[in-house]
């Protein structure tokens, strides 16, 4: 089941990453390198296992971002590289963990590490890459780039936990959800965009500014991934259309079907989702569910709203390539529900 949402505004074209590829390319060809350099090891098994990740085919946009809010305040220098290293490190680091967590077997189209080499490996390269991504924090010599990436690996874990604590709960909350996705994922993309004007040696209210781009960003970002999961393709997921049905995962356009729904489609979705009755039966059930009360077009709504505060947290900054490319990208996370 497909969906299609209107947006609030109409374009002759859907926008695309490319900008920011393009003005990133040299940069992100180092990040390649020294990300190949640093994963690896004479434990033969860390480098498959990273490399497995790694060469998915992610589009890397984290530490795009690092390398383009560094360039945005006319940084000259190398430690933005190392800086966007440690950001796609911490990520790939908690998408080994999460896999476990979760119990995913496929990854961006790929059958998952775990499922490959087990658990315990994923776990422990991800450990691996989480201190790779600390020594190189550390040889940047930025104690505040160190306070904000290390805060936000932090987040990340209390997220993660969060999650835990509020998974196949039906009577989780919007506010409840939202706590789990600005700590999982917009912790993340902000600390990506702050550390930039830190190592630019930006003032404090650039630091802000980029910040709240990366925090808004963040959450859209995750919430289009939730509406995708039911009203998507795998092809373009990465994964299996209702993976997070399956899962038991409590995201936004559950939530919304589950609160408007009768006290008969309530227990539908009390049986789904905390007692796992999650059948092929059930998921397009569920889809229907969804598509009655509007639950993906009120999810992308709320994303073009986060869309729209990171628009504005860059609005003051000069009219640069940079600001261009960083605008699109939030117009690009959300159009891929078209």
């Amino acid at each position: 089941m497909g969906v299609v949402i209107p947006l609030e505004e109409s374009k002759n074209k859907l926008a695309s990453i490319k900008p920011l590829v393009d003005l990133t390319k040299a940069d992100m060809e180092r990040v390649n390198q020294l990300i190949l350099s640093k994963a690896g090891s004479d434990v033969q098994m860390i480098p498959e296992v990273a490399e497995h990740l790694i060469s998915s085919g992610g589009k890397r946009l984290r530490p795009m971002l690092t390398i383009a809010s560094a360039a945005l305040y006319g940084y000259q220098g190398d430690n933005h590289i190392k800086l966007a290293t440690s950001v796609e490190f911490l990520h790939t680091a908690t998408l080994l963990h999460d896999d476990v967590v979760d119990e995913s077997d496929l990854r961006r189209g790929r059958s998952t590490a775990r499922m490959i080499w087990g658990n315990q490996a994923s776990v422990l390269v991800g450990d691996f890459l989480l201190g790779q991504a600390f020594r190189m924090m550390v040889e940047v010599g930025s104690l505040e780039a160190l306070d904000v990436l290390s805060s936000a690996a932090c987040v990340i874990a209390e997220g993660e936990v969060l999650q835990l604590s509020v998974s196949k709960n039906m009577e989780t909350t919007e506010d409840d959800y939202l706590s789990v996705i600005r700590a999982k994922t917009a912790a993340l993309f902000a600390a990506a965009a702050e550390v930039g004007p830190i190592v630019a040696n930006a003032g404090k209210a650039e630091r802000n500014a980029l910040k709240s781009y990366g925090t808004n960003l963040g959450l859209a970002f995750q919430l289009v991934d939730d509406a995708l999961d039911y009203g998507g393709k795998a092809a373009d997921l990465g994964k299996n259309v209702g993976d997070d049905f399956r899962e038991g995962k409590i995201t936004l356009p559950v939530i919304l079907a589950y609160r408007r729904g009768t006290e008969k489609e309530r227990a539908f979705w009390r049986d789904a989702i905390e007692s796992g009755n999650n059948s092929d039966e059930n998921l397009e059930k569920a889809l229907g569910l969804i598509t009655k009360y509007g639950a993906l077009a009120d999810t992308i709504a709320r994303a073009v709203h986060y869309g729209t505060i990171a628009r504005d947290a860059l609005a003051p900054l000069p009219e640069t390539p940079w600001k261009s490319a960083l605008l699109e990208v939030i117009d690009f996370c959300i159009e891929r529900v078209n």
